[in-house]
């Protein structure tokens, strides 16, 4: 008879993190301090305060871009920078299937043809191999999107010769070859939506060096005023944000690195590499590969385990080929890396990695204690 103290949670025992998963955003005296402040000066009620020229001023120097255009979500800035890049109907922008819904269906929404291209078997961002050969006359752009704390081969990809939108919504911070992320492309993005590293509830940004796209992504911005803006309080709070993150950036990349140490070995669960070599990854997501045979679960009876022991794990979203009208999309390559993906991606929250070294081991010890009680798990 097992020990009813060493039962998953899901069977009844004591969850690996009793007081639950840590909260986000996080309470935080200066972000408070920010909303008090906005209010006292009656900012937060303007259209033209100072807080969002501010942040526009603080992106610009820390990412080294000319260039910053605030706006109402992340989505709605992918979304923007196709339309500054002067993307429409007829033209055809590439991009992974497997990726964030509303990347495909900005694409869309502008009129142009997504062309859905494959993934790395290794850590599923944009794979480069083939996508010559999904390059037509019709081709405008490259939507590359930094997924689950990977990062994708800007270098290389830059040498592509089409227009590159850079979706660095899930990586503020991230360095590549020593360069942030966001500013290989032609145009970058960025997210702060409430579950992301800098969260404002909603918001986002293009970036670019671009003065003709900063120009055009005014323009289309700008109906006698701005169509999709950030406001002055969101700005306010996302100041105090931006200070923390290099410092919080690098505890979550040392506990991502911990975590992957722990967990290594055990069959069926491989987390995606931790990038080096002059790249630094920012973990809005940590990915893991399931193979729920080996492991001995399938993969929504392993999140239910972990999710019953307050650990922030989740399915990552669907390959974006499947279900959908072909119609809607040209197919670049046979996107079976990107089905694999689809069958058995899964995703730890970030704000799992700003807690102690202590708790990576407990995550990797409520992982071996599912393990140990496959038979009975697999009759739940």
């Amino acid at each position: 008879m097992s020990n009813p103290g060493d039962l998953p949670a899901i069977l009844g025992g004591e969850p690996a993190f009793p007081e639950g998963p840590p909260t986000w955003p996080p309470v935080d005296p200066e972000i408070e301090d920010a909303l008090r402040q906005a209010y006292a000066d009656g900012s937060w009620g303007r259209y033209h305060g100072p807080h969002v020229p501010r942040l526009e001023e603080t992106m610009r120097e820390h990412l080294g871009v000319p260039h910053v255009l605030l706006c109402g979500s992340g989505t709605y800035a992918v979304e923007l920078a196709l339309r500054a890049s002067n993307i429409g109907a007829g033209d055809e922008v590439i991009l992974a299937s497997f990726d964030f819904p509303g990347n495909i269906l900005s694409v869309l929404a502008v009129g142009a043809m997504p062309v859905l291209h494959d993934v790395r078997a290794d850590d599923r961002q944009l794979s480069l191999d083939g996508l010559h050969q999904a390059i037509t006359p019709r081709t405008k752009a490259i939507l590359a999107s930094h997924l689950h704390g990977g990062l994708v081969d800007m270098q290389s990809l830059r040498n592509f010769g089409v227009t590159i939108v850079e979706d660095a919504c899930q990586c503020p911070g991230a360095m590549i070859s020593n360069k942030p992320a966001g500013t290989w492309g032609d145009v970058g993005v960025f997210s702060f939506g409430g579950s992301k590293l800098l969260t404002a509830g909603r918001g986002g940004a293009i970036v670019t060096s671009s003065p003709e796209i900063a120009q055009r992504a005014k323009t289309i911005n700008l109906r006698g005023n701005l169509v999709n803006p950030l406001s002055e309080f969101q700005a306010a709070v996302l100041m105090p944000q931006w200070t923390k993150l290099a410092e919080r950036n690098s505890l979550r990349a040392e506990n991502a690195t911990l975590l992957l140490r722990e967990l290594e070995g055990i069959p069926g669960l491989r987390m995606f590499p931790c990038v080096g070599h002059g790249n630094r990854p920012a973990y809005y997501k940590v990915g893991f590969e399931l193979d729920g045979e080996r492991f001995g679960l399938p993969r929504d009876k392993f999140v239910a385990a972990m999710r019953a022991e307050n650990i922030a794990m989740d399915e990552s979203f669907a390959a974006q080929h499947l279900g959908r009208s072909p119609k809607r999309y040209r197919a670049a390559s046979s996107l079976k890396e990107a089905e694999r993906a689809h069958r058995s991606c899964v995703v730890l929250h970030h704000p799992v990695l700003l807690q102690s070294p202590e708790a990576m081991r407990t995550i990797r010890d409520a992982v071996l204690r599912i393990r140990k009680h496959l038979p009975e798990l697999s009759k739940t």
